[in-house]
C-alpha cells in the first residue's frame, strides 16, 4: 500500500481482497474511436497523397489479396468469362473469315476447326482446350496456320491467367488473418502489484491445440505528445517494455499468459497518478507474432 500511495498520490483506492468483498465499480468511459480495433483492422485513411489509385495499381497481385472476398470473386468470375468470351470470338471469327460456317455438315470440306459452324460450338471448342478436356469431337485441322497460332496464344494467355489468379486465391485462403479468431485476450488491462513491482498486466490465450512457433509479444502506447520545441506529434509511437531484455516476450502459448509491463521510471505511465490515467486519451495496441504450426504462415 505504500508503493501505491508513493506513485498515485492521494488518488487512489483501497481494494479490500477478502471473500464477499464488493469492489467498485468503475467509471463508465465514453466510447471513442480506436486507431486499431480489436479485430486488427485500423481505422486509418490516407488521402491527398497524389497518383495514390496508380500506385496501388503498379502493385496489382497485392492489391487483389487485400481486398475483400467478395470483391475478389467478382474478379475471379468477370475475368474468366470475359476471358472466355474473347476466345470464343476470335476461334468463330477464324471460321467466319474461312467460310467453314457455310459448310458445317459437308463431309467433303476440311475447316479450321471440325465441327464448329456457330458461335456456341466454337465456344466449347475453346472450353474443351482450355480445360484439356478433349472430347474428340472438335479439333483443329493441319490446314489452318492461324488457329494453330491462336492455339498457341490461347494456351500462353490461359497459363498465365490462371497462376495469376489462382495464386491469388491460393494465397488469400492461406492468410491467417482467422487464426486471429482463437486468439484471446483479455477484455481489460489492470494495474496491480506483482513481486513488489507495480505492472500493467493483461492475460493472452491460444484456444488451439496447434502450437504457435517463435511466438513474440509487443506492446506499443498510441498517444498524442507536444515535444520541447513546441512540435505537435499526433499518434506518436512508443514501445512499452514486456520482457524484452529478459526475453519475456518470447511466449510458449500452451496455456494463457499473463503479461506484464513493470511501471518504472522508464515507463510512460510513470507520471501519471489514478486520475489522470482515466482521462489520457491515449491506445495500448498489442502485436503477437509468431508462425502457425499447421500451415507455416
Amino acid at each position: 500500500m505504500a508503493a501505491l500511495r508513493r506513485k498515485f498520490g492521494e488518488d487512489y483506492q483501497v481494494v479490500n481482497t477478502n471473500r464477499g468483498a464488493t469492489f467498485p465499480s468503475a467509471p463508465v468511459k465514453k466510447k471513442r474511436q480506436r486507431f486499431v480495433d480489436k479485430n486488427g483492422r485500423c481505422n486509418v485513411q490516407h488521402g491527398n497523397l497524389g497518383g495514390e489509385t496508380s500506385r496501388y495499381l503498379s502493385d496489382l497481385f497485392t492489391t487483389l489479396v487485400d481486398l475483400k472476398w467478395r470483391w475478389n470473386l467478382l474478379i475471379f468470375i468477370l475475368t474468366y468469362t470475359i476471358a472466355w468470351l474473347v476466345m470464343a470470338s476470335m476461334w468463330w471469327i477464324i471460321a467466319y473469315i474461312r467460310g467453314d460456317l457455310n459448310h458445317g455438315h459437308d463431309a467433303s470440306y476440311t475447316p479450321c476447326v471440325a465441327n464448329v459452324y456457330n458461335f456456341p460450338s466454337a465456344f466449347l471448342f475453346f472450353i474443351e482446350t482450355e480445360a484439356t478436356i478433349g472430347y474428340g469431337y472438335r479439333y483443329i485441322t493441319e490446314k489452318c496456320p492461324e488457329g494453330i497460332i491462336l492455339f498457341l496464344f490461347q494456351s500462353l494467355l490461359g497459363s498465365i491467367v490462371d497462376a495469376f489468379l489462382i495464386g491469388c486465391m491460393f494465397i488469400k485462403m492461406s492468410q491467417p488473418k482467422k487464426r486471429a479468431e482463437t486468439l484471446m485476450f483479455s477484455q481489460d488491462a489492470v494495474i496491480s502489484q506483482r513481486d513488489g513491482k507495480l505492472c500493467l498486466m493483461f492475460r493472452v490465450g491460444n484456444l488451439r491445440n496447434s502450437h504457435m512457433v517463435s511466438a513474440q509479444i509487443r506492446c506499443k502506447l498510441i498517444k498524442s505528445r507536444q515535444t520541447p520545441e513546441g512540435e505537435f506529434l499526433p499518434l506518436d509511437q512508443c514501445e512499452l517494455d514486456v520482457g524484452f531484455g529478459t526475453g519475456a516476450d518470447q511466449l510458449f502459448l500452451v496455456s494463457p499468459l499473463t503479461i506484464c509491463h513493470e511501471i518504472n521510471p522508464k515507463s510512460p505511465f510513470f507520471d501519471l497518478s489514478q486520475r489522470s490515467l482515466m482521462n489520457e486519451q491515449f491506445e495500448i495496441v498489442v502485436i503477437l507474432e509468431g508462425i502457425v504450426e499447421t500451415t507455416g504462415g
